[in-house]
């Protein structure tokens, strides 16, 4: 399975996509109920709001989760059967219960019961419960559409038991979906015994997901003060965008309790534009939901909110078709948009280029292009993006040209434009050449990432993006960017900043961020402090109490996330730095235990073995997770390091010849091997290993079999590799010199 495709596909995979019964009571049976402090029963809600509740009963947010019954479960559990790669999947149902019977933990075939369906529209899932409280996600979905069932998957099966296999930790709702399918919804994980005690105020979203506890409004009601003269004080935080973005984004989350009218990067630090997310033009390519694409758009500048289209309780399009748009693109600009101008002709064939009233001529088709995820969920992109063929030819972004005209080309689309509106629309600027150097590692890209973070016209989202890619490639010292980043007024600018800290010399750091150990935003805070882990207590000075108070955001941080084991393991990097080794190793085995199979957890511990002068406990880290996973190349080669420090060079050999044979594109892999037979005597294998894998043009393989070339005085061979390398850097007259000593030799042979 790629798990990256799908990473946090539960984290509000339907919230806003789910359809509900007029009856948004919630049944008492559910055993996960518990009214929590300050909330109430959402019962009581509809008792006042009638109209409300009736609207919010037509949403897609009222069934995100629901007791599995009759009324609830749409798959066909009928004695079905569905099968993929070999695992057989049975759906049966019994005395109005629901069955799964299909591959567990271990391998073998078992019985399962659906306690919970998970979300309603267009696929619904199912969440069994396997013990220790753990509830989860079959990779099994029922297609409400085409009305059949479906894998998840992609790629190969995971193997039973481990992170990606349906019982592992990636599905597990307590860990990955329960922040945005239920109210109040709290995972209680018990770390000493790994098991959860989950609870939650309603099975699903609720009157109280959206406008906080209830209690102080209750009681207000009924103290009536409601009929007083004086406009009572409801007892409710205003509702607003963050209470939307806490699940339609891509984030880490900072701390439990977020409500209504609380800052969202206090408990939330959204991803930045990284390239496995995004496209370079900040098109969607993961899933994302919302947040980091509305960000990027003009609207959100204009001070635009999700509820200037959506309706708020039933969910649903203010307006449909081009008259949602309009609202706003008028003729005349409208009052509340002070600093931008909308106005103009839009809704036109005069602007659309298509007949009125066709798929080509809605807004929505061109400037928010769809993407579909989990494979049959389709998705608008919320940038507002201008279609841009030629970028999509040049550097492979989609547009929504070809999108629709599949059987036509990115060129026919451009050249229609030109058609249509001149060719000034190519010159418009664009973050896309920035970002794709970045993601090419190409220090051209410098100068554009500069740019793009000085743009006080781009999004705070844009800007931040670029100063954390431009850290990733900058050829010279960037410290007085990021120090001038950390200066901005956009909080998102800051936590760019405090990201791309981490990429320049650790001596560099304080001076570059230290300010945003006293920031008031605690996502900013506590990417600060993880930069400047590594920093002597003792350069601090003045900035101490900060730092300790930064990380105590850090603690915070890592304990609401206690049962992921990539936090744990991060946090182990961070006490490390700090020298603080013995809870550093705890950290890293903790994360172990939270996910046993996920290799990258023991590649942690290995690592930190190998940095703490522990070599014997490094290898033999290593080997244990190659028993787990023989097939992973960076095992080995990890491996491979391990054994060359033990001085066991033969043993590591063999390692690395298996690294390249299972991931021959890597050069490294290829040219440490290469180097190991050197080291061994068997400099000429070396050569003849290098000479098979030339013709890929990579300059450092090429460069060592000149040298190993020279080294055994095989002069045309090495003469060859000379003029090779002279093609990739005609620039160099090292090698030029040397080609001419090399014919010259050659010659008076």
């Amino acid at each position: 399975m790629k798990g990256i495709s799908l990473l946090l596909f539960l984290l509000l995979a339907f919230a806003g996509r789910t359809l509900a019964s007029d009856d948004i009571s919630t049944p008492a049976a559910d055993p996960q109920i518990s009214i929590h402090e300050g909330f109430v029963d959402e019962r009581m809600c509809s008792s006042c709001h009638g109209d409300q509740a009736a609207a919010f009963s037509k949403s897609h947010h009222a069934k995100a989760m629901a007791l599995a019954d009759d009324g609830t479960v749409r798959g066909d559990f009928d004695n079905s059967r569905f099968e993929h790669d070999g695992v057989v999947t049975t759906f049966t149902r019994r005395d109005g219960r629901f069955f799964v019977n299909t591959e567990g933990a271990d391998g073998s075939q078992a019985e399962f019961e659906v306690k919970y369906t998970f979300a309603y529209e267009p696929l619904q899932q199912y969440l069994v419960d396997i013990g220790g409280g753990r509830l989860q996600a079959l990779d099994i979905a029922w297609d409400t559409v085409r009305r059949q069932w479906f894998w998840l998957g992609d790629g190969t099966p995971a193997k039973p038991g481990s992170t990606y296999h349906w019982t592992g930790p990636f599905y597990r709702w307590n860990r990955t979906c329960i922040d945005c399918h239920s109210t109040d919804p709290q995972a209680k994980f018990q770390p000493q015994t790994n098991e959860y005690k989950s609870t939650y105020v309603a099975t699903s979203i609720g009157c109280q997901s959206c406008h906080g506890p209830g209690a102080k409004h209750v009681a207000s009601a009924q103290s009536g003060n409601a009929s007083s003269a004086v406009k009572p004080d409801t007892g409710l935080p205003k509702v607003d965008a963050g209470i939307c973005f806490a699940c339609h984004a891509r984030r880490t989350k900072l701390l439990d309790g977020y409500q209504p009218g609380k800052p969202f990067l206090d408990y939330f630090s959204p991803a930045l534009l990284r390239q496995d997310l995004y496209f370079p033009d900040g098109q969607i390519l993961d899933e994302v939901f919302e947040y980091g694409s509305f960000q990027q758009s003009k609207m959100a500048r204009a001070g635009v909110t999700c509820l200037d289209c959506h309706r708020p309780h039933d969910a649903g399009l203010k307006a449909e078709g081009n008259a949602l748009c309009t609202q706003c693109h008028t003729e005349t600009k409208p009052e509340r948009f002070i600093n931008q101008d909308p106005s103009g002709l839009f809704d036109t064939p005069g602007h659309t280029r298509h007949q009125a009233g066709s798929t080509g001529a809605q807004c929505a088709n061109c400037h928010m292009p769809e993407r579909t995820y989990m494979k049959v969920d389709p998705r608008r992109d919320h940038s507002f993006v201008i279609p841009r063929p030629d970028l999509s030819a040049t550097l492979g972004t989609p547009n929504a040209c070809t999108t629709c005209h599949v059987d036509r080309t990115n060129d026919w689309a451009a050249e229609t434009m030109d058609g249509w509106y001149g060719t000034q629309w190519r010159k418009r600027p664009s973050s896309a050449h920035a970002f794709t150097g970045a993601a090419n590692g190409d220090r051209a890209a410098e100068k554009a990432l500069r740019a793009l973070v000085s743009d006080q016209n781009q999004a705070g989202i844009v800007r931040g993006s670029a100063i954390a890619a431009m850290s990733g490639i900058a050829g010279v010292d960037i410290t007085t960017d990021i120090r001038t980043a950390a200066a901005d007024a956009d909080p998102l600018v800051r936590l760019g900043a405090a990201e791309a800290a981490g990429n320049i010399p650790p001596e560099q750091r304080l001076d570059a961020i230290g300010k945003l150990l006293g920031d008031e935003t605690r996502a900013v805070r506590v990417a600060a402090a993880n930069a400047l882990a590594g920093t002597p207590p003792h350069l601090f000075g003045d900035q101490q109490g900060n730092f300790e108070a930064a990380v105590a955001d850090l603690r915070a941080y890592v304990e609401t996330n206690a049962d992921v084991a990539e936090t744990q393991s991060n946090y182990g990097f961070f006490l490390f730095a700090r020298q603080r080794t013995a809870e550093a190793e705890a950290a890293f085995r903790r994360a172990i235990s939270l996910d046993p199979t996920l290799e990258g957890m023991r590649i942690n511990l290995a690592e930190f073995y190998r940095a703490s002068g522990q070599n014997d406990r490094s290898e033999q880290t290593y080997a244990e997770a190659i028993r787990m996973a023989p097939d992973r190349a960076d095992l080995r080669y990890g491996h491979a390091l391990s054994l060359v420090r033990k001085q066991a060079l033969t043993d590591a050999i063999v390692e690395l010849e298996e690294a390249v044979r299972l991931d021959p594109q890597n050069s490294q892999y290829k040219t440490t091997f290469a180097v190991a037979l050197d080291s061994a005597g068997r400099t000429g294998e070396a050569l003849d290993r290098l000479g098979g894998w030339v013709t890929g043009g990579d300059p450092d393989i090429i460069g060592l079999a000149l040298q190993y070339s020279l080294k055994l005085r095989r002069l045309p061979e090495a003469l060859k590799y000379a003029e090779d390398l002279a093609r990739l850097r005609p620039e160099d007259q090292q090698i030029s010199g040397l080609i001419g000593q090399l014919k010259q030799a050659i010659n008076e042979k």
